[in-house]
């Protein structure tokens, strides 16, 4: 057990000790070393099966909307995951009194797809430093250097220490720089209409609409989504073009002003598609336009949703002046 675990797990301790929360959301340790899990911890005699490493997943503010705004829930929170908090409270899907965040700055999440790519194995053992990750598998071990291993989310992110946790547990890190998401947008901005267009149909073609990314985004929490509405049907549901185009569109301007780029949705993804650029250039626009960042705060409205009487458009039934 590392120190930060055990950090982690005697402030869960604690609070389900003193009766401060209802529940903890973490992980859990599994047989399959690569794969920690989310858990949601009730008992502290369960806490022995905390876990906490860089190959936690997750985004664990997924699992906010699926309590009562009156559970008290306790949850461990990087910073990606405390924007998601942040931005699930301004849309009233939880109180914030009712919530405790231990915050945890992020070093990154591992990419197992970028390990099992080097190794070719089923590893059976893990340890990790600052700057390398050692493996061992049936037949032999690997040390590969930890930053190359990064999922391309982390790799890029400005943000990795919580802004609003309760707790902070462990040193605050170098804040992220921005220019990489933005060159990254800029890449594509600098495309042709017909070269850009080509690189979406290449990602989405790959797309079997398991939803995947829809169940693994802490934004998407609508009871009944519009991909799932047949009255009436806003877009095919099946792998048609047409539809698998439309389900990538509109759901990234869904997030609009709402994505933290945590790239949960990628994780998750059995194709490994990449449609996170999408995200990213929609919220470049948002800070270009507006100077907003989703969930830098728990009360600041996106855009799309906030309205002022002084707007500089004036809007009345039956049309606009």
């Amino acid at each position: 057990m590392n120190e930060l675990e055990q950090k982690i797990r005697s402030e869960a301790e604690r609070l389900l000790k003193e009766n401060l929360v209802d529940v903890v959301i973490a992980f859990r340790k599994e047989d399959a070393p690569l794969r920690p899990q989310p858990a949601f911890f009730t008992s502290i005699d369960d806490l022995e099966n905390l876990v906490y490493n860089s190959l936690c997943a997750n985004n664990l503010a997924n699992y906010l909307t699926r309590y009562p705004r009156e559970t008290r829930i306790g949850m461990l929170v990087r910073g990606c995951e405390n924007r998601s908090v942040n931005a699930l409270v301004v849309e009233k899907q939880h109180a914030r009194e009712n919530l405790y965040l231990l915050g945890v700055p992020c070093t990154g999440i591992i990419d197992w797809r970028k390990v099992i790519a080097v190794t070719g194995e089923d590893i059976l053992e893990f340890e990790e430093s600052d700057s390398t990750l050692t493996l061992r598998a049936r037949h032999q071990s690997y040390t590969l250097p930890r930053a190359e291993l990064l999922h391309s989310s982390c790799q890029r992110c400005v943000h990795p220490n919580p802004l609003s946790a309760d707790i902070l547990l462990g040193e605050a890190l170098p804040e992220g720089d921005p220019k990489l998401i933005r060159e990254r947008v800029e890449t594509f901005e600098a495309l042709t209409r017909s070269e850009r267009v080509a690189y979406f149909k290449q990602e989405a073609e790959r797309c079997i609409r398991c939803y995947a990314c829809r169940e693994a985004c802490p934004m998407c929490y609508c009871e009944e989504c519009f991909v799932d509405h047949n009255t009436p049907r806003w877009t095919e549901s099946g792998t048609t073009p047409a539809g698998t185009h439309a389900w990538h569109i509109i759901r990234a301007f869904h997030q609009t002003g709402r994505c933290t780029s945590c790239g949960a949705c990628e994780r998750a993804c059995p194709m490994d598609i990449q449609m996170t650029y999408l995200t990213d250039k929609l919220g470049k626009d948002m800070w270009d336009i507006y100077q907003f960042a989703a969930g830098m705060d728990d009360k600041t409205q996106p855009p799309f949703a906030s309205f002022t009487m002084d707007d500089k458009k004036h809007f009345q039934a039956g049309g606009t002046q």
